[in-house]
């Protein structure tokens, strides 16, 4: 019989595999805090929307799932994920965009997640810039 904390982590992967669509919000609790480079905000509704606004505006999203795994020997226990999310910008030109970067989810003492604190391996200008490849800085592309 799996663990509270295996289950956990199968909805997660399942979660992973469908973003955005059908997520499992019960695996949160109602004050989540959520950070990332972009956003820092608490509440579960608030988490709803963004994913909302996520579905809404980015074209073709995926999220590709690299690890999963518990993180049991911390305080408080955590799982981390490493993962890719791509999608095509609401551009004229649609650029494709990706970022990756992990995940550290932080559990309550009822297994809730209390805290999702997302990290990119790039910078925002990173992100920025790939919107934005056509231009060729310092005339690299001139003849």
């Amino acid at each position: 019989m799996p663990t509270q904390l295996e289950s956990l982590i199968a909805t997660l992967t399942d979660d992973y595999r469908r973003f955005p669509e059908a997520q499992t919000y019960s695996l949160y609790r109602s004050d989540v805090l959520f950070r990332d480079p972009v956003y820092h905000f608490r509440g579960l509704d608030r988490y709803q929307k963004m994913i909302g606004f996520i579905t809404y505006w980015f074209r073709q999203l995926r999220l590709e799932l690299h690890r999963i795994e518990p993180q049991e020997t911390a305080e408080p226990p955590r799982i981390r994920t490493e993962w890719t999310m791509s999608w095509t910008a609401p551009l004229p030109w649609q650029p494709r965009i990706s970022v990756t970067g992990w995940t550290e989810l932080h559990l309550d003492g009822s297994g809730k997640i209390a805290a999702h604190l997302d990290f990119w391996n790039c910078t925002k200008w990173d992100v920025m810039r790939q919107h934005f490849q056509f231009f060729s800085p310092w005339g690299q592309n001139s003849g």
